[in-house]
């Protein structure tokens, strides 16, 4: 087994809290199914939001579909005047015997242009 890190990310339309709530465990269910993860699985996931989101910790969301015993963070991103507004990103850590190049991260609606590489979607 190895610890890995794994990406993910998602675009919010609006920052109203039942949208963050709502992307926020949509992405976090992909992560967990495109890899294989159970709550048992997890070491952590920490969140980080662009400034312009503050309607609800995503945090809040992890809490609602059952991770209640993995220690969550969340922190906002820097302002960086060209960055792709209201995301959502997540790195969450992992035990798992899946090699580095078989670990899937995953990019959610409008966040897909942040990683090109890995969604296809260049």
């Amino acid at each position: 087994m190895a610890v890995r890190a794994i990406r993910g990310a998602t675009q919010l339309d609006a920052d109203e809290r039942e949208h963050l709530l709502e992307r926020t465990a949509e992405l976090v269910r992909a992560v967990l199914q495109a890899n294989d993860l159970a709550s048992e699985d997890l070491i952590s996931i920490l969140f980080t939001v662009t400034p312009d989101l503050s309607s609800e910790f995503p945090a809040v969301a992890g809490r609602q579909i059952g991770l209640t015993d993995v220690p969550l963070m969340c922190m906002q991103e820097i302002a960086v005047p060209h960055a792709l507004p209201r995301v959502v990103r997540m790195m969450l850590h992992t035990e798992t015997p899946r090699s580095r190049e078989k670990i899937q991260h995953v990019y959610l609606h409008g966040a897909t242009a942040l990683r090109p590489d890995l969604t296809g979607a260049q």
